[in-house]
């Protein structure tokens, strides 16, 4: 944590409000977003027990599996979830633009730019919190190797037809989230305690809840009086009146609730099925529907207040302007959601479950790169986060006190200007090292020449830095491309476009250091088991 993330949480005990730690929203929220409020059995992390879904506000749509344990019900809520999801994936997946993208010619080996199409958006998922966000990552993995009849007659319990496709695409969703800065999928908790901080712990904030009590708390509140009733306040049968933000379920619900509620179902579907005539069976029906209902009604009075407090979280977020690089970010999810479509229309295979060696450095190195991204991007476009930076030693701001023209030795002199300029920070600045600002959306570098003087607090200090590129060709620089006596300025020590890495070999060429050629069998079988391993 940033020294003035600390000093936020400080200040919001102090005040009794969640304190902003950033001025502009650094996420992309789609104008029609797709909200997902799941809820699952407790004791079985893979039983779903219902959800909430939609992109109407006012109107979303209540799935319910009256008994988690019946496997043919599960694949009829999943059967539900895929008939509102799968359509909104593909509102997205026809209008599309042009655009060029860096391919390497088969033939030449040499990289070369091609005209593909981009999807002109894509359709962004919200869940709650955290919690919520792992549970879809789970019921894609459980549902996309799911054999369908059409697949295989005689699979047992076949599930249906686009079971697998909804699975595909959650497992998409669930690895871009892991992404740094990537806004396909959004645990709405990880967004707001990104632009707010609370009173409380991390792990507290995961209480969607809670989270809104200590942001927006209700009349003269103070955010933790607010959020302590939201965690704990019961009403008079003892139940949440602020039940958690899912999929998990309190225990109070689940005891007194929800499993009198299950056990009269199953009572009612026994009946029914031992019916001997069809008056009675009428009856049967009616007392099996009457059964079903109540645990509609009980699964949508834990969903609703979490499904309100989704929209109202939007709303606060949606109050902030989006970042300058935000945007930017939103494309690179659009190439990924448009690259997972063309697998799909072509008729790829699944995502695996385990990677190669080859793939999984590739996502590691892809986030470790997007999270250095990410957090340059989030300095240069919020202030607020830039002050963290500075107070890290990691950036300085100033004013520039002197310009002296200056050249680099050799045949052909290159401009190579000494900027002073006079900052309050203490920047972590080695011999030569180098510094970047921003210029016209560019990174323009420049290296420390020295400190003028000896450093004054009263007056701060005077840096010495070197411009070393963005001057344009000529003998003198390009104007507006070295700062002037007077200007404002901000430099960084870190950079602001990150480089990527070595090339890794294809899959195909794995060395048997990394477990050889996908499909291949590595090392010799394990010993059998022998009387002397069981104790």
């Amino acid at each position: 944590m940033s020294l003035i993330a600390t000093l936020a949480r400080l200040e919001a005990v102090s005040t009794g409000r969640a304190q902003p730690t950033a001025t502009v929203r650094h996420r992309h929220l789609s104008g029609h977003p797709l909200v997902l409020v799941p809820l699952t059995t407790a004791g079985e992390a893979g039983a779903p027990l219902g959800a909430l879904v939609g992109t109407d506000r006012d109107a979303p749509r209540l799935l319910v599996v009256p008994q988690p344990r019946d496997r043919d019900l599960r694949f009829a809520f999943l059967a539900d979830l895929a008939d509102v999801v799968l359509p909104y994936l593909d509102s997205c997946a026809q209008a599309v633009e042009a655009a060029e993208r860096t391919e390497t010619d088969p033939e030449t080996g040499k990289r070369v730019k091609v005209e593909v199409e981009l999807c002109a958006d894509a359709p962004q998922l919200i869940v709650p919190s955290r919690a919520g966000l792992d549970y879809l990552r789970l019921l894609g993995r459980s549902m996309r190797f799911r054999r369908t009849a059409e697949q295989d007659p005689e699979t047992p319990h076949p599930a249906p037809p686009r079971i697998p496709l909804l699975g595909r695409w959650l497992t998409h969703y669930g690895e871009r989230a892991r992404v740094p800065g990537s806004s396909l999928l959004l645990a709405l908790t990880e967004v707001l305690s990104r632009h707010w901080a609370t009173g409380q712990s991390s792990l507290e904030d995961q209480h969607l809840g809670a989270l809104l009590a200590w942001i927006d708390p209700p009349g003269d509140d103070t955010g933790a009086e607010a959020a302590r009733r939201a965690e704990l306040a019961r009403d008079a049968d003892g139940q949440l009146l602020c039940p958690p933000a899912g999929p998990a379920t309190d225990p109070a619900f689940d005891n007194k609730l929800l499993a009198p509620a299950i056990e009269r179902y199953d009572r009612a579907r026994t009946a029914l099925a031992a019916a001997e005539d069809a008056l009675e069976a009428d009856d049967r029906l009616a007392a099996l529907t009457a059964a079903e209902r109540e645990i509609r009604d009980l699964v949508e009075s834990r969903t609703r207040p979490t499904w309100d407090a989704v929209w109202r979280g939007l709303d606060l977020l949606r109050a902030l302007p989006e970042g300058a690089r935000v945007e930017e970010r939103w494309t690179r999810d659009r190439w990924s959601f448009t690259g997972h479509r063309d697998r799909v229309l072509a008729g790829e295979p699944p995502q695996p479950r385990r990677d190669d060696a080859v793939t999984a450095a590739n996502k590691l190195a892809t986030r470790e790169r997007e999270q250095a991204r990410l957090e340059a991007q989030e300095a240069l476009d919020d202030p607020l986060v830039m002050a963290g930076r500075r107070l890290a030693g990691e950036a300085f701001a100033g004013e520039v006190t002197d310009v002296v023209m200056a050249y680099s030795e050799g045949k052909r002199p290159s401009p190579r200007p000494l900027v002073t300029v006079r900052t309050d920070d203490r920047p972590h600045l080695a011999e030569r090292a180098k510094v970047y600002r921003s210029l016209d959306g560019k990174p323009q570098a420049a290296e420390f020449a020295g400190y003028e003087g000896s450093p004054d607090e009263g007056e701060g200090f005077l840096v010495v830095l070197r411009i070393v590129d963005k001057m344009g060709r000529g003998k003198e620089p390009e104007p507006g491309s070295v700062p002037e006596k007077g200007d404002a300025v901000c430099f960084t020590l870190f950079e602001h476009e990150q480089r990527g890495g070595a090339k890794l070999p294809d899959p195909e060429e794995t060395p048997w250091t990394h477990g050889g050629p996908p499909g291949e069998a590595v090392g010799e079988a394990p010993d059998t088991l022998t009387e002397e391993d069981v104790l």
